[in-house]
Order: C-alpha cells, then sequence, then structure tokens
C-alpha cells in the first residue's frame, strides 16, 4: 500500500495511524504470499471482534434503558450480524485495499463477505491498538452502529424470520435454504419484488415484498410456518 493510498482509506475510516504498519496487517489475508511470517490479520480481527462487542453492548443499553437482558442479547446478534458487518465493510470499500493471495485474488476473494467482515473487525483492533477504545468506539459508531441505529427500536425488535427457518433446519441438519428472485414489477420508484425460497430443489414458499429483503423476510415466515405445520422440506 503506498502512502497515497493509505492516506485515502485513512480518510475514509476516518482515522489516521500513528502506526501505519496496524492498518496494513488489519489488511492482509492469511492467503498472501508474503506472509511466510504469519503476519497477517487473524488476531487483530480476534480483538476486534471484543471490542465491537463490548462498545455495541454498552450502545444498546444506552439506547434502550427498558429492555431486559434477553432482547439486549437479540438487538445485540443482530447489530453485529455478519450481515452487517459486510454491509459495513462494504460501505468503506475495504475490499479494494485487501492483501490477498492468488487463489483469493481468482476466487473473488475481495467480495467474499466473510473476509470483508473479518477485515473490518480487524480494522476496529488495529484502531485501538494504535489510539485505545475511545477511538475504536468512535469508528464503530460512525461506522456501524449509528447507522444501523437509526431506526430506533424496529429495526433490532422486528422478527428475523430468515434466521429463525435457517436455525429451524440446522436444528434438524437440513442444511439451507436458496432465496431467488422470481420477478420485478412497477416503476423504478415504487417496485415490488417476488422472491422464491428453495430448500434441496423443492420450493417451499413465495411472497413479495417492497424491497427483496422484504419479500425474503415474509417468504421465509411462510416456509418457517409450512415445516412446523408438517410440511415438505425436501
Amino acid at each position: 500500500m503506498t502512502a497515497e493510498e493509505r492516506g485515502e482509506l485513512e480518510a475514509i475510516l476516518g482515522h489516521r495511524f500513528e502506526h501505519p504498519e496496524r492498518l496494513e496487517r488489519a489488511l492482509t489475508h492469511r492467503s498472501h504470499r508474503q506472509n511466510a511470517g504469519g503476519v497477517d490479520n487473524e488476531r487483530l480481527e480476534f480483538l476486534g471482534d471484543r471490542v465491537l462487542g463490548l462498545v455495541a453492548s454498552k450502545q444498546l443499553c444506552d439506547s434502550f434503558p427498558h429492555w431486559d437482558a434477553g432482547k439486549l442479547s437479540k438487538g445485540l446478534a443482530r447489530l453485529v450480524s455478519a450481515a452487517s458487518i459486510h454491509t459495513a465493510a462494504q460501505q468503506l470499500k475495504l475490499g479494494r485495499h485487501l492483501r490477498l493471495g492468488p487463489g483469493e485474488e481468482k476466487t473473488g476473494g475481495r467480495e467474499k463477505k466473510r473476509l470483508l467482515a473479518d477485515a473490518y473487525e480487524a480494522i476496529v483492533g488495529a484502531i485501538y491498538l494504535d489510539a485505545g477504545l475511545e477511538a475504536a468506539a468512535a469508528f464503530l459508531r460512525r461506522s456501524l452502529l449509528d447507522p444501523a441505529l437509526e431506526g430506533g427500536v424496529e429495526g433490532l425488535e422486528r422478527p428475523d424470520h430468515k434466521s429463525s427457518l435457517q436455525e429451524w433446519l440446522q436444528q434438524r441438519g437440513l442444511g439451507t435454504v436458496v432465496y431467488r428472485v422470481r420477478g420485478e414489477s412497477g416503476p423504478e420508484h415504487q417496485k415490488t419484488f417476488e422472491v422464491e425460497v428453495w430448500h434441496e430443489g423443492h420450493r417451499l414458499s413465495a411472497s413479495e415484498g417492497r424491497s427483496k429483503k422484504e419479500a425474503e423476510q415474509a417468504a421465509a415466515r411462510l416456509a418457517l410456518e409450512s415445516l412446523e405445520s408438517g410440511g415438505e422440506t425436501a
């Protein structure tokens, strides 16, 4: 990473590193060919994950003082889910800065959800080591927590039917489902999406929504209701 590239990324992150090597390490995947000495982002990712959990837990306690421990746990799981972290990493355009080995480059590593989420958490760990907890917390609030909590309690309390469906299947050793967009209709500013849920070659359900996410949630709810009432899974 050149000094110019590092400066551009630091501007996006909102943190100028006192020790730039920490940022570079946070972006280094273990597949990188110059990583013979084991200098990758896994330890920073481990640390960043713990910092994220602490900061997110405190923000939830501050934001929702009436919630009990059960609601706080569910809210935390949604707030720091892999999907949420991946979205934050995409917004920061971390993929273009990852240091990958040839194999990961060829298989689209810069777009892989897990690699991007790990890099995001590694950056949290790097900022924590570089400037302390408040600097890491400020980065997390700016890039992940505040955007996720903009909708207030509604977004965190809304049932996650996709997760419930997947948990139901996993508990029975039935694998994963696939969501397919069957069609789109309506004007660009007011589209309706139709999504189907498939499991091992069989369609479980279909539903519509004003966004793909909304349609997926509705379809997952119908699929779970069907399965719980004795419907076929395959």
